[in-house]
């Protein structure tokens, strides 16, 4: 996990440098943001610091920020800069969710203090949620890796199951499954969430450079090496390298790396001196390395030192139950990338997205989503609340959502009515009566007509 940050929004940019460098004298690390839409870009639900803005600024003004802050991660501690006449404003922003607030001018050790306390505060959720993470109760795997088909049950057991240990991990999957995405899990509930997460591209390592990248080299240890390098190994002690699809890196290097994970040291090129290395590897393939050993292309040893544990990403197609639900959460996340009101999602269109196979999984839907959003898809009617909405009440548009869900899941449970009412926890009765009242009919919707 990075280190807690300042978020620093103001448009006007003196008095915004003014604090930067107040917050920087006080050994606050910051990101400066002229504007709140640019700030936006580096909220996601993980965020690891305070938020502090100007409430007056052009476009969007810190109270629409607040808000969008809100709707990614309630728990991001928001602080309120006002000028003066704006305190009843700041207070209706303290009933709305902000953290705290100042009023211009203020005493610069004032906003150091709050920040601070602002910090310890977010950090103190963030380890409450890793420490549920390892208990096994509800956390963000849910957002991470949605999904409620068996499969995708198992795998979050497995990962908050193996997270807390240091074991090396193997996780194999199609293309577009996430299999990064699960090993970013597993550091950020681990242990090891406060140390670096090192990304290595196997398949783009530079053959010349491979073993500099990755062992790093002292002074002159090749023609250009002008000063010693850290290697990524060594910049990941204590924390976690992920070997991205590591069925690509050469059989020479294979060796190479055998023994540093046997051994847990390495040595800079040109040097003969070990460097101790506390770190956890995580490997991704998207080949069988079975198949790959048997054809001489990956050594044995190696897979069986990675494979301590197996995580087997599952294709959608192996899910088709989630595809609908997840389509319907990856919209949303999209219309709240790219600013946009919420979309609806007619049920024909849903019966369509959970009728195709996916072949490139959970990517290639994301980008379906993505294109569904911006107008893109051919079916991408998509009706926002500024359109075909903006007239209705809550109440119309609570029955079209759960429409919409209902719908889905006939889609996805190819009609049969018993699996739907049991995954949405209510009675067959009710089923029937919302399925009644919405007008759905399981041949409209493209499914047949089995016996419930």
């Amino acid at each position: 996990m990075k280190p807690p940050i300042v978020l620093l929004v103001d448009d006007e940019e003196e008095p915004r440098r003014a604090a930067a460098q107040s917050l920087d004298l006080a050994g606050l690390a910051l990101q400066e943001c002229a504007s709140a839409e640019r700030a936006l870009d580096f909220i996601t639900p993980g965020f690891n610091g305070v938020v502090v803005s100007d409430i007056r600024m052009p476009g969007m003004d810190g109270m629409t920020l607040l808000a969008r802050i809100r709707e990614i991660d309630a728990d991001i501690p928001v602080i309120l800069v006002t000028g003066h006449g704006d305190v009843q404003l700041a207070v209706r922003a303290m009933r709305e969710g902000a953290y705290d607030f100042l009023e211009k001018p203020y005493v610069v050790q004032h906003l150091i203090e709050m920040a601070g306390r602002a910090i310890d505060r977010r950090s103190l959720v963030l380890e409450n949620r890793q420490l549920r993470a390892a208990a096994g109760k509800n956390d963000d795997l849910e957002t991470r890796l949605p999904g409620r088909t068996q499969v995708m049950v198992e795998l979050r057991y497995k990962l908050r199951a193996i997270a807390a240990t240091d074991a090396d991990i193997l996780v194999i999957g199609d293309t577009g499954t996430g299999k990064e995405v699960a090993a970013r899990a597993l550091h950020d509930i681990s242990g090891r969430a406060t140390r670096p997460f090192i990304a290595i591209n196997c398949a783009a390592l530079p053959a010349t450079l491979i073993e500099s990248e990755l062992f790093g080299h002292e002074a002159g240890a090749f023609p250009g090496a002008l000063r010693p390098r850290f290697g990524k190994f060594e910049h990941a002690r204590g924390g976690t390298v992920l070997l991205d699809e590591i069925g690509s890196m050469p059989v020479d290097l294979q060796a190479k790396l055998l023994r540093v994970i046997q051994d847990r040291v390495i040595y800079r090129l040109g040097s003969n001196e070990p460097i101790p290395l506390d770190v956890r590897f995580i490997a991704t393939s998207k080949v069988d390395l079975d198949d790959e050993v048997a054809a001489g292309r990956f050594r044995a040893d190696l897979l069986y030192h990675l494979n301590v544990v197996t995580l087997r990403m599952p294709a959608l197609v192996a899910r088709r139950e989630d595809v609908p639900l997840l389509f319907l959460q990856l919209v949303r996340e999209a219309a709240g990338r790219y600013r946009r009101d919420d979309v609806d999602v007619a049920p024909h269109v849903i019966a369509d997205i959970a009728g195709r196979d996916w072949p490139g999984n959970v990517r290639e839907l994301r980008n379906a989503a993505d294109r569904f959003v911006l107008g893109l898809s051919p079916d991408a009617g998509a009706q926002t609340a500024e359109s075909a909405n903006a007239d209705l009440r809550l109440a119309d548009r609570v029955a079209e959502f759960e429409k919409d869900i209902i719908s889905a899941a006939l889609v996805a449970h190819g009609g049969s009515r018993k699996p739907v009412y049991e995954q949405l926890g209510i009675s067959r009765k009710t089923l029937y009566e919302k399925m009644q009242r919405y007008g759905l009919d399981k041949k409209q919707l493209g499914a047949p007509e089995p016996a419930d």
